[in-house]
Formats: structure tokens, sequence, C-alpha cells
């Protein structure tokens, strides 16, 4: 009993920190995008790639391993539909999550370059963004469509 609840805080931990680091990111990757202030993109982008690389990936090799764990502790089939979703979904997040942390990177090294040679962002930083930006939303939606199957379980047939 201990262990299955253990199992289940960490998981719920988890995916909050997944979903709260990352629309925490997005925030403040956004607010510090719309002032084109480089000195404080390149401070925010720096501070952004830090917590993805503590909290969200730290995050996406938790999750795996304790819905597993959680699943064969509670006898779920990992086939069972709401299950299979979720761990497509989670695929779909992570196709979205990898260039978005490469993206920041990037967008963080331009911000950094603008401030040393006291320049504007060049047109690059801004097209990154916007693939930053637009990468944000399916990944988003996604976890939020994970936690709802998460907590309702919802019975379905595939076909």
């Amino acid at each position: 009993m201990l262990y299955e609840l253990a199992l289940r805080w960490m998981h719920v931990v988890g995916a909050t920190v997944l979903l709260g680091t990352g629309a925490g990111i997005a925030f403040f990757m956004l607010m510090a995008h719309r002032t084109r202030d480089a000195r404080l993109i390149a401070h925010t982008a720096g501070v952004v790639v830090v917590a993805d690389t503590l909290f969200t990936a730290s995050a996406v090799v938790v999750q795996p391993i304790t819905g597993y764990l959680l699943a064969r502790e509670l006898g779920w089939d990992l086939t069972e539909p709401w299950i299979a979703l979720s761990l497509i979904l989670y695929g779909i997040t992570g196709l979205f999550w990898l260039p978005v942390v490469w993206i920041q990177i990037r967008l963080r090294d331009l911000a950094r370059v603008a401030v040393a040679t006291d320049t504007d962002l060049p047109p690059r930083y801004f097209f990154l963004f916007r693939i930053w930006f637009a990468c944000g939303f399916p990944a988003f939606f996604a976890v939020a469509a994970i936690l709802w199957l998460m907590l309702a379980r919802p019975v379905f047939e595939w076909f």
C-alpha cells in the first residue's frame, strides 16, 4: 500500500512538474520576447534552459518509469486504450519538446551575441522564436490531455 501511494505521488508530482514547468517556461519566454530587449531575453532564456534541464528533463525520465511501475502494481495492461493513448501523446509531446530545447538554447545564444556586440536581435532569432512558440501548443495540449486521461481513465475501444 505504501509502495503504491509513493508511486502515485511521484507520478502525479512528475505530471504537475511537466505541465507547470512547461507553462511557466512558456510564459516567461514570451514575456521576455515581447520586450525585444536582448539582455532580458538572454537572461530569461538562460534561466529557462536551466529549468528545462533540471525540472522538465527529470520529469520526462520519471514519468514513464513511475507510470510503468504503477500500472504493473495495479494490474493495468499497458495496451488499455487510455494508457496506450497516453503513451502516444507522450511520444508526440517529446517530438515537440526536443526541438524546443534546442531552440531555447539557440535563442539564448543569439540574444547573448546581440548583447555582446551591442546589436539588435537577428532575424534568425525571430524565425526560431516563431517555431518555438508554435511547438509549444501541441506539446502543452498533449500533456493536458494525458492528465485528463490519467484522472478520468475513460473506457473506450480503439475500433
